[in-house]
């Protein structure tokens, strides 16, 4: 998606000077610092219990993990476990 951003003009040459020293394009510098920025602003993924062995992974992600596990877990024979 195409968009227009105002960004003063010291922090625009400085954001170009850094991608070009990096060998990155603008564009690419501009979208990770988004992205990184987009990462601290979300919540702390629950990492207790079985979720620690997963690392930092998303809610979204977990999600699905839990629904396939629970969904396992309700065919597990108690008498297996013995």
């Amino acid at each position: 998606m195409k968009t227009t951003l105002e960004i003063p003009d010291e922090l625009f040459r400085e954001a170009k000077a850094t991608a070009a020293r990096r060998g990155e394009s603008l564009k690419d510098f501009v979208n990770a610092a988004l992205e990184a920025r987009l990462e601290v602003s979300q919540p702390k993924p629950d990492r207790s219990g079985w979720r620690s062995v997963f690392g930092l992974v998303t809610a979204k992600h977990l999600a699905g993990v839990d629904k396939i596990v629970a969904r396992d877990l309700e065919t597990v024979d108690p008498s297996d476990w013995k």
